[in-house]
Parts: structure tokens; C-alpha cells; sequence
């Protein structure tokens, strides 16, 4: 009989020679379980998304409560919807006073796409200035605005009028101008390696902008929900940005996105033309019920105030004489080793032992810390006692 890894190979669209071919049967709290009934530890939270760990119970249960109610209605922005409602209602009480409106998406890659041709519409300009090393999504806008040559190659022609600058560099911040529509960043690069912004850098480049009539976006995909010890990047860098991006640990597993901005700049979508931006599934029920569930959780609880202690006990465990820096911040980070050699050997003989680390597509030499906000300090002891044995017998 034909194995589901072979079906999986088989019918399952593939992205590489070499996919890592886990076979979970369930997941709970930091823990993924494969057929065998073997434990991982998840360290990278499904590349941030689960930040509440696996299964929360408050979002499953969000989760049916609506699926009893009713599910998809009609494209969104048609109909007043209850889980939508109220998560922007909350979100809102939580953010600057101008990011007060919300569209929904599916996922972060749309959400940059609503971003950038929102900030098109609302100040009639075409340039975009992006960052070398970011990473923004697949679809083909947020590929143009990809820092990475040999990622999008192959997939040219893309969006015009597009500048990189290097980030943290204040010399290139003269390349924003009167003809720029959008600047677009990171304010924590994510798959460059986790860079952090040097200090002052990111209230210089919203200077920059105010200067010059631009809208700055804040992909906040990967930082947002906690991530970085403050419910958002920007909050604790007290920067505001025009537009941010959420996506990821925004729906407790679920699938949904969206990007935020003030009423009088997500209006223009109202007109000229009408219907500016149209989603049929964003704003899913079900997915926002998820999203009004984990962001309840994420500010009434203390997962997001433990976040830098956290990761400070990661930097404190993780003292194998092999690791050459840790980068981050909260718990947001990259250990750097030698070389990719290391790296993938390091990844793979801990996934053997339990555990589950990814590396960064645009920095190779590192591998990546972002667990479950959940997680307890006697997981992370746990989880640098693995990492640390196969630090040692990557050298074999």
C-alpha cells in the first residue's frame, strides 16, 4: 500500500529536493507529535505563527463557537460581521490613535500587497523604497519589494520603480524623495538574520518621510503579537507607522491577515475606483474569531511581559563555545554558527533528538530561536540541552 509520505511527495506541491518530511499527528502547547507518538520541541512556532503554542483552548474554542454560527457570508466589507468587529475594535483600543481601521486579508504576503498599492493610491506616486535582505511574501508585488537578487530572478519582470537601500544606513536615507510613494521595512529584519535597527535609525527614517509626504509601512508579519517583548515592533522602538502589516501569530493558527492604517487613508479605497481593493475570503469568521481569541489571551495574560526574560534565558543556556553571536530580541533570534555546513547539520541531528530549528533564507549561517510565547523556563533549559548536544556532535 502506498505510503502517505509517498502520496505527500507525490500530489503535494514541493518547494525543494529536500523537504523535511515530519509526519505529525498532533500538536499541543510547544510539543508536535509524529505517527510514532515522538515528541518535537517547536522552536520556530511554525515560523511565528503559533505564539500561543499548539491547540490553545481559548482559540479552539473561539474557533467552534463560530463555526456553529455561520461561516463564510459574502466578500468582505459587504456585511456587518460580528468576529471581524470585534477584533479591529480591539486591536484599535490597543494602537495609536491614527492606526484606527483595519482590512482583513488572508495572509501577510496580501496584506503587503493591500500596503503598498494602498499607499500608491493615497499619494498618486509610483516609487517604492525597500531594504536588501528583507523579505516580504511570494506573490509577485511583494516579490518586487524582495532585497533578494536570486530569490526573484527567475520571476522578472516585476513591479517597476522599486529602490533598495541598506538597511540601518542613514547615508542611503537621501534616496527617499518627493517622487516616493512608500518606504517599506522591517522594523526587526527577519529573514536577513534578525538585524536589529540601530538606535535612532527608525525615528531618522520617519523624519525622512515626513519631510518628503511618504507613507512608512511596518511589515510587522513576523514581529507582531508579541514576538519582540511589546505587542508590536514599533511600540517598542516608539515609532508610528502610516500602514503596518500583520499577519502570522495574528490568528493562533488559524490562516489571516490584514494591514492597519488610519480612516483617511484607507478611504481611498472607497473611490476613484470603487472597490479599490476586494478580498472574497478576508475577514474569514472563523479566522478573526481565532484573532479576537489570542489577542484577549495575549493582553490579559503575562506571556508578553516574560518575552524578554525569556530571552535572556536562551543567551544564558546557549553557551556552547562553538556559537560565534545570538542576535535578537525577546524572542526573535538567530544563533550564528560558522557556515551553512554547520547549520543544516546542527538542524538536522536536532530534529533527531526532538526538536524542531529552521534557518534563514537570506543569512544561512544562523539558525532560528521563536517558540511559542508559552514556553516555561524549564522548556527552554530543555530545548538548549539539545541544542547544545548537537552544536557538539555537528563537530563529529
Amino acid at each position: 500500500m502506498i505510503s502517505q509520505r509517498q502520496l505527500f511527495l507525490q500530489h503535494v506541491g514541493q518547494t525543494s529536493d529536500f523537504p523535511l518530511q515530519l509526519e505529525i499527528e498532533r500538536a499541543e502547547g510547544i510539543y508536535m507529535y509524529d505517527r510514532t507518538g515522538k515528541s518535537y520541541i517547536d522552536l520556530i512556532s511554525g515560523v511565528s505563527v503559533s505564539n500561543l503554542g499548539h491547540l490553545h483552548p481559548e482559540v479552539v474554542k473561539a474557533v467552534k463557537n463560530q463555526a456553529d454560527k455561520y461561516m463564510h457570508l459574502m466578500v468582505y466589507g459587504e456585511y456587518v460581521q460580528t468576529p471581524q468587529v470585534e477584533f479591529t475594535k480591539k486591536l484599535s483600543d490597543l494602537l495609536p490613535e491614527k492606526l484606527n481601521s483595519t482590512y482583513f486579508v488572508n495572509s501577510g504576503s496580501e496584506a503587503i500587497e493591500g500596503a503598498l498599492k494602498l499607499a500608491k493610491r493615497y499619494t498618486g506616486r509610483s516609487e517604492i523604497v525597500s531594504f536588501k535582505n528583507a523579505y516580504h511574501g511570494s506573490t509577485h508585488g511583494a516579490l518586487s519589494v524582495m532585497g533578494n537578487e536570486e530569490f526573484k530572478n527567475s520571476f522578472r519582470p516585476l513591479l517597476p520603480d522599486i529602490k533598495f537601500i541598506d538597511f540601518n544606513s542613514e547615508e542611503d536615507l537621501v534616496q527617499i524623495t518627493d517622487k516616493t510613494a512608500c518606504v517599506l521595512i522591517e522594523p526587526v529584519q527577519g529573514e536577513g538574520g534578525i538585524r536589529l535597527p540601530e538606535s535612532g535609525y527608525l525615528k531618522k527614517l520617519r523624519e525622512k518621510c515626513d519631510d518628503h509626504g511618504v507613507v512608512l509601512i511596518f511589515d510587522e508579519i513576523q514581529t507582531g503579537f508579541g514576538r519582540t517583548g511589546s505587542l508590536f515592533a514599533f511600540q517598542k522602538y516608539d515609532v508610528i507607522p502610516d500602514i503596518f502589516t500583520i499577519a502570522k501569530g495574528m490568528g493562533g493558527g488559524m490562516p489571516i491577515g490584514a494591514f492597519v492604517s488610519s480612516n483617511e487613508i484607507m478611504s481611498n479605497f472607497k473611490t476613484n475606483p470603487i472597490l479599490g481593493h476586494i478580498t472574497t475570503f478576508g475577514g474569514h469568521p472563523v479566522s478573526c474569531a481565532a484573532a479576537k481569541a489570542s489577542i484577549d489571551i495575549l493582553t490579559s495574560e503575562n506571556y508578553i511581559s516574560e518575552v524578554e526574560q525569556k530571552g535572556e534565558l536562551f543567551r544564558e543556556y546557549l553557551d556552547h563555545p562553538e556559537i560565534k553571536e545570538i542576535r535578537g530580541v525577546g524572542l526573535f533570534m538567530a544563533v550564528e554558527l560558522q557556515d551553512f555546513t554547520q547549520v543544516k547539520k546542527v538542524i538536522d541531528i536536532a530534529v533527531s533528538k526532538g526538536l524542531v530549528t529552521d534557518w534563514f533564507l537570506f543569512h544561512n549561517s544562523a539558525f532560528r530561536i521563536a517558540p511559542p510565547l508559552t514556553i516555561t523556563n524549564e522548556q527552554i533549559k530543555e530545548a538548549c540541552l539539545i541544542l547544545n548536544e548537537s552544536i557538539t556532535e555537528s563537530l563529529k
